[in-house]
């Protein structure tokens, strides 16, 4: 989350530093998938490109299956669409129920140096700093640190679930602790993927979940070298002879990691202190089915980097930053709660693996809830918030569907422009003004109004009018929808202050 966080300030041209105690990034096995959602925020940042070419191949099927061994006839097979599959889709699509891009397989391990390389370019990064204390001021917070005192005007501590800053700072963390303990394995094996199917066991997947009494399950990493095995053995040393009756046949391979983590869901009471923020881990510990974890982090840091910017710059008033924590802990407890949705849905097929019929009918029902989690993805808005010209009453909010809308607070659902041209591209990183389907409505009172960065848009394409609904939508900086009408605002000023905080 710091890497995204100090990215997206450095784009912006703020001034930032980033520590991290850690001398260089570690091939430990973490984060596995940037979902749809983060990848379009990665695409307005110019990163897009990059993550898929240092991640899973596009071609490479995302299939689930549920099995006794990978040498043995599958128990249950879910199809999911390839990264190269989805594109097709996308392209195809021009209803806005399907995201500008797809999601993308992998690893903390390869995203972190590549992070880390696009940063250093753009502000000043301390890899083998260690954080150690903060004092904050009226003015600014001053960070002590293993080489030395750091001073700014705000600090965001995104340091993992046991945060060292949200422990200086009290903050208390609600909901279920050490839910269960596994243990999670990382292994290099060159021959397996091109092996599979073994026998008359399962094609090519991304999950293959093992039916035991363990919950056993094999991840493909983002290499097909790669792989992951999470079991609730005894010891560190089970994690081989559990991974050798995984692949139930004879495999050359290294076992590279071997750790224990818990299941947690947890949210923090609060995301600010004065002028000390909490974003990522720091603020909400799920487990990883659904896959929100680290895409809830980046949530965090996208919308906690404009109202900085803002603040910085003079245009943000007193309930910008003040409303980060309004806007992403409503995002955190809901991402929490899917999490919990997704996780009891895969622990009640669990607990048939003495009944494998049983096992298998259960599944059918439950386990997609772990796999199909597009509505939490996308469909999330940001509700009574001080930014937002909100309106009575809103639409539902589904986890694993996604219907597009144009509510205020939510994200702006994507459309195909005359040329194959998303929508999303021709947006600048200001406030920006849709005027739709060739209105004339008079705009410039409100970009007179304005002390932001501000531009107009005209978008006169049918498709795009009809899908949204409105002739005017005042978009921000993250592409939510700040306020909605087919006449100018009565009070343009007014308008103004209240999507900048003022």
């Amino acid at each position: 989350m710091g890497l995204t966080l100090a990215v997206d300030l450095g784009q912006r041209g703020v001034r930032c530093t980033l520590i991290e105690r850690k001398p260089e990034p570690q091939f430990l096995p973490k984060m596995e998938r940037c979902n749809a959602r983060t990848m379009e925020i990665f695409r307005r940042m110019g990163l897009a490109a990059k993550v898929r070419a240092a991640g899973l191949p596009a071609e490479v099927p995302m299939d689930v299956y549920i099995v006794r061994a990978l040498n043995l006839p599958p128990l249950m097979h879910s199809p999911y669409p390839s990264v190269s599959a989805a594109r097709r889709a996308i392209d195809a699509c021009d209803d806005g129920t399907l995201p500008l891009e797809p999601y993308q397989l992998i690893s903390q391990y390869t995203l972190e140096p590549l992070l880390k390389s696009v940063a250093e370019k753009v502000c000043v990064v301390k890899y083998g700093c260690a954080y150690q204390s903060f004092e904050q001021d009226a003015t600014g917070v001053t960070a002590q640190t293993s080489t030395g005192p750091i001073r700014a005007q705000y600090m965001v501590g995104c340091d993992g679930g046991s945060s060292r800053v949200r422990q200086q700072l009290g903050i208390g963390l609600s909901g279920e602790a050490d839910i269960l303990r596994l243990r999670q394995a990382l292994y290099r094996c060159d021959e397996l993927y091109d092996r599979i199917p073994i026998g008359s066991g399962p094609g090519h997947g991304r999950h293959y979940h093992v039916a035991d009494e363990r919950s056993t399950f094999l991840i493909m990493q983002d290499s097909t070298r790669h792989w992951t095995l999470h079991a609730t053995v005894t010891e560190d040393r089970d994690m081989a002879p559990q991974f050798e009756k995984t692949i139930g046949v004879p495999v050359k391979y290294e076992m590279l990691y071997v750790g224990e983590w818990k299941q947690n869901l947890l949210l923090a009471d609060r995301y600010q202190d004065g002028r000390v923020f909490l974003a990522g881990d720091a603020v909400h510990l799920m487990i990883p089915t659904g896959g929100l974890g680290m895409n809830s982090g980046v949530g965090d840091a996208i919308d906690l980097a404009w109202k900085l910017e803002g603040t910085l710059r003079g245009w943000g008033g007193p309930k910008l930053l003040a409303s980060y924590e309004a806007e992403r802990r409503q995002i955190g407890e809901r991402n929490v709660a899917a999490s919990r949705y997704a996780s009891q849905g895969r622990r009640k097929w669990r607990g048939l693996w003495r009944d494998l019929d049983q096992l298998v009918e259960v599944a059918k029902v439950e386990q997609p809830k772990s796999n199909e989690m597009i509505g939490a993805e996308l469909g999330y808005r940001y509700q009574g918030s001080p930014l937002i010209a909100n309106e009575p009453g809103g639409p539902e909010d589904p986890l694993r569907n996604y219907q597009p809308t144009t509510w205020p607070g939510a994200r702006l659902p994507h459309v195909w422009l005359e040329g194959h041209q998303a929508i999303q591209d021709r947006i600048g990183r200001g406030y920006t003004l849709l005027r739709l389907g060739g209105s004339t409505e008079e705009i410039f009172s409100l970009g007179n109004a304005m002390t932001a960065p501000f531009e107009v848009l005209d978008i006169p394409d049918p498709v795009a009018r009809d899908l949204y609904g409105y002739d005017l939508i005042l978009l921000r900086p993250d592409l939510h929808i700040a306020w909605r009408d087919n006449h100018m605002h009565p009070d343009p000023r007014r308008l103004a202050a209240l999507v900048t905080g003022n």
